[in-house]
């Protein structure tokens, strides 16, 4: 039972990239955001971000769309659980490092 308290956040990774399995199956219809600014008439002023990873949530050069959709739900899942996890030990790493002059 102990292995299941120390390795949780397998589960929780695992759950992440079933739902990117799934991704293809997400509503076609604008976010929250997408829609008030189509509704209130300001999408025109709407730029596009500085920088894009995987543009429009469908990674390139894959011709099918669902699987597309689902490679750059899983890598994206794999970049944020990495910049978590490395944070995560470096934050623990520094936490037990014994006090400078000790």
């Amino acid at each position: 039972m102990d292995i299941f308290k120390r390795y949780w956040w397998i589960a929780g990774l695992l759950v992440a990239i079933l739902l990117a399995l799934l991704s293809p199956l997400a509503s076609p219809h604008p976010d929250g955001l997408e829609r008030v600014a189509e509704d209130t008439g300001f999408i025109e002023r709407a730029q596009d971000a500085p920088f894009q990873i995987i543009p429009d949530y469908v990674f390139p050069g894959i011709e099918n769309e669902a699987v597309a959709t689902i490679i750059a739900g899983i890598l994206g899942t794999l970049i944020v659980f990495g910049l978590g996890y490395g944070l995560a030990l470096a934050l623990h790493r520094r936490e037990h490092q014994p006090p400078h002059g000790a």
